[in-house]
């Protein structure tokens, strides 16, 4: 029998239109301690059904890093400070990791 477990870490990706939405998205979780740090990529090109109709747009991507005890505030504060109706948040486990990594992860994150 395979025994299932949760991960501890996560991954946690959302995209916004701006370069400087990104910025603030990522910044004021980190400073909020629902991510020990977030990584901003793009531009990129998203191509996704809205509305009824195919569109494609110019976004960047956020990719925060946290404890899976955190994710809902994470999840919460997203949706707080993101513009988009239905803003991306997709998270994924983190299954391996250099000790000292995921160690600083989690002290960055810890409640105040």
């Amino acid at each position: 029998m395979k025994e299932t477990t949760v991960a501890e870490y996560l991954t946690v990706l959302t995209t916004t239109d701006d370069a400087e939405k990104a910025k603030a998205l990522a910044s004021s979780a980190v400073e909020a301690k629902v991510a020990a740090c977030a990584q901003i990529d793009g531009p990129i090109t998203s191509v996704y059904r809205w509305n009824g109709a195919v569109q494609t747009d110019q976004e960047w991507r956020v990719l925060y890093k946290t404890t899976a005890e955190r994710y809902p505030e994470l999840e919460k504060h997203i949706k707080q400070v993101h513009d988009y109706d239905t803003p991306e948040i997709v998270a994924t486990p983190i299954t391996h990791g250099s000790d000292a990594y995921l160690t600083w992860v989690s002290e960055e994150t810890q409640r105040s």
